[in-house]
């Protein structure tokens, strides 16, 4: 038989020391021992129906002797009874039995074991041995199956995420050669045919190529990567065979970071979970207390007091109050929860954040790569001296050396158009723009704010432009502006209006302009919305929200994003194009960049609250009552287990029934 599992709720060790995350709105600690609750799962061997022999044997001979009894009016002699009894009991009981002996050595008497013991043999001393034997059976069945719900639900969120080929075709000294994925190089070059899963992060070197990406973003709809774009670990390629230069090592792919944190996640704990810990280790001395008074108190004010009727109403006590089916049902819900949101594409680093999405009120947005694609194009050129070829020039010469998307579209449309000259000593102006020198004279390439800190007057028509602007000055001169236009992403507007039917605030921080910024609000219905901010701007903007009562959720990309983003009560990063930093400093992680995912999110949360608080209502709603009629004498120990048992499955059909849900 497998060994049967103690539940947090009946432990009094300390609980393991906590490892506190790097940023200050995280307000429980993260555990990372696992112990949502204490059970001690057993293997893959002994969690199976041949673990349990033992166990099922004792139950074969509970019915058999039951069917007798009741079916034959065969009753064997007392000492039969009890020795056929008796075996069936140790059989069921032996690993309660010496659990509990262990653990009252060590002067732990508040656990589920001990209760079980004593409640168990409480019944034989009083001759209720098919009732003893009864509460151990399926007592030891209903931990069989919640903890094997326990360990379903986890081994279910890592094979969801967890669909890294173990083998992949690299090609060396011009031969292919199948080799384990974790052997492969930076730089190697590895084969993927149609249908197959790609093995590691890295560079599409063929032509095209077209890929499923459901296991990264949630999203089945086909995804057409073209030549040096990024290609992860985890997507199938759907079309043609296809050649990757690997960029990263297996351990070290987007997608096992992503599995390693969902494993993180699974271990911090929500504050309904914390709160049921604390509960339940109040709950039950008192119920023990409770017990004793059961049987005791009624000596002095019942004048025909039988010790055995009250002992019994004792025993039955006991066996109803055990909470187990709380602090098993509760982390399994939790644990559903981020299953649902790993299917969805969005990855909680905790079930806490589950929680924090419910209390949102407001929701704070970058614009660049949030709302926008991030993807620029230069929609015209207006140069002072009207050579636009001479302006493309500079410009491109000092974004040449920038990834920023904005310096990215510059520099594309330049190398049509005009000879990208060379610069040095370029430096980035932090919110501002670049700076480098070009055959000598100083070159600026930046918003309007760079000009004033070099006091440069420009056309004061460059103010009034409603796309992005970059402004450019050679030798402390002004010789014109791009404008550049970003793309809302297709789900930008439905993501707002989504927003605003969950009553929350939308607000949109930028650097950019205001009167870009309040064009994508204008378009978007956005409430509020913030342009021309630097990093700690937006920090601000967020603490005087913060400072107002509001619950905050901050979605940004960018690396000047992470600093707000740890600030909000839940920071969430667009995980697709998203800086390393955000997605590292982040609590909500959406792998395909899709805004309307942050309304999934919430809704996530949502769901998952309303089941977990169904189960604390089912569980502790018909505990209170059993232990009412135990007390008064009207239920019986079969009612007891028969409660406790189903209310726990109950509970645990209820939780686990999460990730077959469909949120839109």
């Amino acid at each position: 038989m497998s060994r049967p599992h103690a539940c947090e709720c009946c432990s009094t060790e300390p609980e393991p020391k906590k490892k506190e995350r790097n940023h200050s709105h995280d307000h429980e600690a993260h555990d990372h021992s696992d112990h949502d609750h204490d059970h001690d799962h057993g293997s893959e061997h002994d969690s199976g129906w041949k673990g349990q022999l033992p166990l099922l044997s004792a139950l074969l001979i509970l019915a058999v002797m039951l069917v007798l009894d009741y079916g034959f009016n065969f009753r064997p002699a007392s000492i039969i009874q009890l020795l056929i009894f008796g075996s069936a009991y140790l059989l069921a009981g032996w690993e309660v039995l010496r659990i509990s002996f262990k653990k009252a050595m060590h002067l732990d008497f508040f656990n589920e074991f001990f209760l079980m013991s004593v409640a168990t043999i409480g019944a034989f001393c009083i001759g209720s041995y098919s009732e003893g034997v009864a509460v151990m059976v399926f007592y030891s069945i209903g931990e069989w199956f919640q903890d094997s719900a326990v360990s379903n639900a986890k081994r279910s969120i890592k094979a969801l995420l967890d669909i890294r080929p173990d083998t992949v075709n690299v090609l060396r000294d011009g031969k292919l050669e199948s080799v384990h994925s974790s052997t492969v190089k930076i730089n190697e070059i590895i084969q993927i045919r149609a249908g197959e899963k790609v093995a590691l992060d890295g560079e599409l070197l063929s032509d095209k190529g077209t890929f499923n990406t459901a296991a990264m973003t949630g999203e089945s709809k086909p995804d057409s990567k073209l030549k040096g774009d990024q290609v992860l670990a985890g997507m199938i390629n759907l079309n043609t065979v296809i050649e990757i230069k690997v960029l990263a090592l297996f351990a070290d792919s987007k997608l096992s970071k992503i599995l390693e944190m969902v494993q993180d996640a699974t271990a911090r704990k929500s504050k309904t979970q914390l709160f049921i810990s604390r509960f339940a280790r109040i709950y039950t001395p008192a119920v023990f207390a409770l017990a004793v008074m059961v049987v005791g108190l009624p000596y002095f004010l019942i004048p025909d007091y039988n010790f055995s009727e009250w002992l019994y109403r004792g025993l039955v006590f006991l066996v109803i109050s055990c909470p187990c089916a709380l602090v098993v049902s509760i982390p399994l819900g939790y644990f559903g929860g981020i299953g649902l949101a790993s299917k969805n594409g969005i990855l909680f680093k905790g079930s806490n954040f589950l929680d924090v999405v419910t209390t949102l009120d407001t929701i704070v947005m970058d614009k660049t790569g949030t709302l926008t694609k991030g993807v620029f194009e230069v929609q015209k050129v207006v140069a002072a001296d009207g050579d636009e070829h001479a302006l493309l020039s500079i410009a491109a010469a000092l974004e040449n050396q920038s990834t920023h998307p904005i310096a990215i579209a510059i520099t594309k449309h330049a190398k049509d158009k005009a000879v990208i000259q060379s610069a040095g000593n370029i430096e980035e102006v932090a919110g501002k723009g670049l700076k480098g020198t070009i055959n000598g004279a100083e070159a600026l390439a930046g918003n309007t704010r760079l000009m004033d800190q070099f006091n440069i007057s420009y056309d004061p028509a460059a103010a009034t432009e409603e796309d992005t602007i970059v402004l450019i000055a050679l030798d402390g001169k002004y010789r014109g502006y791009i404008t550049i236009a970003d793309e809302l992403k297709e789900d930008a507007q439905q993501a707002i209006a989504a927003m605003h039917l969950l009553k929350l605030k939308t607000v949109m921080l930028s650097g950019d302009k205001q009167v870009v910024v309040d064009k994508i609000a204008r378009l978007l219905g956005i409430d509020q919305a913030f342009g021309d901010l630097l990093p700690e701007n937006k920090v601000e903007k967020v603490q005087v929200l913060k400072n107002e009562g509001r619950k905050i959720a901050f979605a940004g990309d960018g690396i000047n994003d992470a600093p707000v983003v740890a600030l909000a009560d839940a920071g969430i990063a667009m995980g697709g194009l998203g800086s390393d930093a955000t997605i590292e400093t982040a609590d909500i992680v959406i792998q395909n960049d899709q805004p309307t995912k942050i309304v999934t999110a919430i809704r996530v949360g949502k769901v998952t609250r309303s089941i977990v608080w169904q189960n604390i209502a089912l569980a502790m709603g018909i505990k209170i009552i059993v232990l009412a009629l135990g007390a008064g004498g009207v239920a019986t120990l079969w009612e007891a287990v028969i409660a406790d048992v189903g209310v726990a499955l109950l509970a645990i059909l209820n939780a686990v029934r999460i990730q077959k849900l469909r949120i839109s």
